[in-house]
C-alpha cells in the first residue's frame, strides 16, 4: 500500500540508504548502545546501534562506521528501543480534542500513528468534518492514516444523523491517499442479509486493495463469524469474551483487544492468548475510546502494554500487539512497525519492559518528544464557524416535552434498557412504573430514569422515549450530544424539569455533556466542534471532564466514565435495547418496539 505519511518513500531514498549501510556516505543520526526490542524475531539484542536517514533506517546491527561529522548521535546509554506504536482504532472525537491536540497528547506515550475513523464527525458534518480533521492532524508529525466511515448512519432507517455515506462516496475516498481502509463496518445484518447497498461499500474498499475493518459485536462465532469475515472484514475491535477473540484469530482475522477510558474488555479477551497458548500474531492491541484525564494520568498504547504486560501476556508480545501485528493488519508492515532497514524510523526508547516508560520518541528521524513532551512546535489550526455551530434542534424543549403519556391508570410495564458499567452491550429489561395523571414516572427507587434523544441535525423536531437503568442517579438528569453514532441530543434524568435545563444548556453552549441537580448546572463540558469536541488543550478539556465527574459522583453515580457509558444508549448497532430519535430499537432483531409491553 501507498504510504503518504513518510516524509520521503523509499524510491526517493533507497539509493542513499544503500549507501549509508556500506559506509559511503554518513547516516544522519545514529542511536548507540540499545536494547533493540526485535518484533520480527521476538528476542531483545543487546547493544545494537540503528543508522538513520532521510527520514528512514539504513542499518540496524554495529553502525559505527555510518558516523561522520554531521551525524547526530544518540546515545542509548542500554535502554531498550522499540518501533513507535500504532493504535489500530481508534476514535479521535471520542478524546474530546481536536486531531492536533490529541496527537500532542498521544505522541510523548510512543505512539506514531494511529489507525482512526472519524465516524463522529461525519455523522454530524460528513465528508467536511472529515476534511477538517485530515488538515488538523497533518499539522502534527503523528501517522493519521484514516479508515473512511462505512456506517452513516450507523444502522440505516433507525435514526437520523447529519450526513449520509454512500458506495460511491466510498468509491471516492478510497482514491484519496490519506485513506488506507474503510471504517468498522457496524451494519452487519446489512453483511448477513446481503444488503446491496451495503456489500457495494465493502466492495469498493476491496476493488481499491484497502482493508476493511470490521465490528462484529454479537456472540455468534459460528456461522454469523464466518459469513462476516468472508466479506472481508480483517479485523474487529468487539470481543468482550475470551471465546470472541479466540475464535476470530483461528478464522484469520486480527482480534483488536481493546481498552479504553470506559471499555475494559483486556482483562477478559487477553486470556485468549494468556490461557489458551496459542500463537499472537493476529492478536492487535487497540483503545478505541480515550478520554482526556486518561491520557494525562496514564497514558495512551505505553498504558495498554503495562496491563496487559500485568494479566500475563509476555512483554515483547505485547509489544508486537502494538506494532508489527497492527502493521501487518493494515498490509503496511513494509512501511512500519519495525526496527529493520528501509523503515520508516519511528523508534521510541523505553527505561525497563517492566514498567515500559517511554522516555524519547523518534518520528521519520526526528526526536519529537522527550521525558513526557512534545519538544517540537505544532503550527496553529482553527475551525470554520460552520463546525463550531451545529446545534439545530427543531423544537422548543420544556419540562412538559419530558411527559410520558400512557392509557392505563395507575401502572405500566414498559421496556427498560439496562446499561452494563464498562461494556458496551446492554440488557433490555421490562419493568412496571408509577402512571400519575396519565403520565409515566420515573422511579429513583427502582433506578429507573426517564431517557429522551432529540433530532439536533436537521430541525426535524422528533425525539424518541425511553427508559434506562443502571446508573445509580439519586437526583437530577445529564445530557450529551456525544450520543452514538448520530450525536443527537441525548437527555437522562430524574425529573422533568431538570432534563429541561440539561438540555437548554448545550443547545446554548453548542453542545457537550453536563449534569444538573434541582436546578443548577453541576458540571458541563463544552463541545463546540461539531458538538464532540472541544479546541483547548488537554489538560483544559480534562480539568472540565474532571468537573462533570465529580458532578456525576454528587447525584449518586458510582461506575467508570458513565458519560461515555451513557453516550452508547443510542447505539443500534449493539446489542440488546437501544433508543434514536426514532425510538426504541430491539437489536437483536432490527425492529422498532414499543416502550410499553403489553
Amino acid at each position: 500500500m501507498y504510504n503518504k505519511f513518510c516524509k520521503k518513500q523509499l524510491w526517493e531514498c533507497s539509493k542513499e540508504l544503500v549507501a549509508v549501510a556500506m559506509g559511503r556516505i554518513p547516516a544522519e543520526t545514529v542511536i548507540k548502545n540499545a536494547k533493540l526490542i526485535n518484533v520480527c524475531t521476538k528476542e531483545i539484542m543487546e547493544n545494537t546501534d540503528v543508522a538513520i536517514h532521510s527520514s528512514r533506517i539504513a542499518l540496524v546491527g554495529d553502525a559505527s562506521h555510518c558516523i561522520g561529522e554531521g551525524t547526530t548521535v544518540i546515545n542509548a546509554h542500554g535502554m531498550y528501543i522499540a518501533p513507535g506504536m500504532l493504535d489500530g482504532h481508534i476514535h479521535i472525537e471520542s478524546s474530546m480534542l481536536s486531531a492536533g491536540e490529541y496527537a500532542r497528547s498521544v505522541i510523548p506515550h510512543g505512539t506514531t500513528g494511529i489507525y482512526y475513523d472519524p465516524h463522529e464527525i461525519c455523522n454530524v458534518m460528513g465528508t467536511d468534518g472529515v476534511d477538517l480533521m485530515i488538515k488538523d492532524a497533518e499539522r502534527t508529525p503523528l501517522k493519521a492514516m484514516l479508515t473512511y466511515p462505512s456506517c452513516v448512519p450507523a444502522v440505516p432507517g433507525f435514526e437520523d444523523s447529519g450526513s449520509v455515506v454512500t458506495s460511491q462516496d466510498i468509491r471516492e475516498q478510497m482514491k484519496r491517499d490519506e485513506v488506507v481502509g474503510l471504517g468498522e463496518m457496524m451494519n452487519f445484518p446489512g453483511i448477513h442479509f446481503g444488503a446491496d447497498e451495503t456489500h457495494a461499500i465493502t466492495g469498493e474498499t476491496l476493488k481499491a486493495q484497502k482493508i476493511i475493518t470490521g465490528h462484529y459485536s454479537i456472540p455468534d462465532t459460528g456461522m454469523g463469524l464466518n459469513a462476516y469475515i468472508a466479506s472481508g472484514a480483517r479485523c474487529c475491535h468487539e470481543s468482550t469474551r475470551m471465546e470472541d477473540a479466540l475464535q476470530k484469530m483461528r478464522l484469520g482475522m486480527y482480534a483488536m483487544l481493546r481498552e479504553g477510558s470506559a471499555w475494559h474488555d483486556l482483562v477478559e479477551v487477553s486470556r485468549a492468548v494468556t490461557q489458551n497458548k496459542v500463537d499472537s500474531r493476529f492478536a492487535v492491541m487497540v483503545s478505541d475510546d480515550t478520554h482526556p484525564h486518561t491520557l494525562l494520568k496514564d497514558g495512551h498504547l505505553d498504558h495498554i502494554v503495562r496491563k496487559a504486560i500485568s494479566f500475563g501476556i509476555d512483554p515483547i508480545e505485547a509489544i508486537q500487539m502494538v506494532t508489527i501485528n497492527c502493521a501487518q493488519c493494515f498490509s503496511m508492515d513494509n512501511e512500519l512497525g519495525s526496527i529493520t532497514p528501509g523503515k520508516c524510523a519511528d523508534i521510541i526508547f523505553v527505561d525497563s519492559l517492566e514498567n515500559f516508560n517511554v522516555k524519547k520518541v523518534i518520528i521519520d528521524g526526528d526526536l519529537v518528544a522527550e521525558n513526557g513532551k512534545m519538544i517540537c512546535e505544532l503550527p496553529s489550526f482553527e475551525y470554520p464557524e460552520k463546525a463550531m455551530n451545529t446545534m439545530h434542534v427543531g423544537e422548543a424543549i420544556t419540562p412538559e416535552t419530558f411527559k410520558i403519556k400512557t392509557d392505563k391508570k395507575d401502572k405500566a410495564t414498559v421496556r427498560v434498557i439496562e446499561i452494563i458499567p464498562a461494556k458496551v452491550g446492554d440488557y433490555e429489561r421490562h419493568i412496571t412504573l408509577d402512571v400519575k395523571n396519565g403520565y409515566i414516572e420515573a422511579d429513583v427507587q427502582k433506578d429507573v430514569l426517564k431517557a429522551f434523544v432529540f433530532e439536533r441535525h436537521h430541525n426535524t423536531g422528533t425525539h424518541g422515549v425511553g427508559f434506562v437503568k443502571g446508573f445509580n442517579i439519586k437526583c437530577g438528569a445529564m445530557a450529551s450530544t456525544v450520543a452514538h453514532d448520530a450525536h443527537n441530543l441525548l437527555v437522562v434524568g430524574t425529573n422533568d424539569e431538570d432534563m429541561a435545563l440539561a438540555a437548554n444548556t448545550l443547545i446554548k453552549c453548542g453542545g457537550g455533556m453536563c449534569a444538573v441537580c434541582n436546578g443548577e448546572v453541576l458540571g458541563c463540558v463544552d463541545l463546540p466542534l461539531a458538538g464532540l469536541m472541544n479546541v483547548g488543550t488537554a489538560e483544559e478539556v480534562s480539568a472540565k471532564v474532571e468537573g462533570l465527574d465529580k458532578a456525576w459522583k454528587a447525584i449518586g453515580c458510582d461506575i467508570v466514565s458513565p458519560f461515555m457509558t451513557m453516550a452508547l444508549i443510542p447505539l443500534a448497532c449493539l446489542p440488546e435495547l437501544r433508543l434514536t430519535n426514532r425510538g426504541l430499537v430491539d437489536c437483536m432483531t432490527f425492529s422498532f418496539v414499543d416502550l410499553e409491553v403489553e
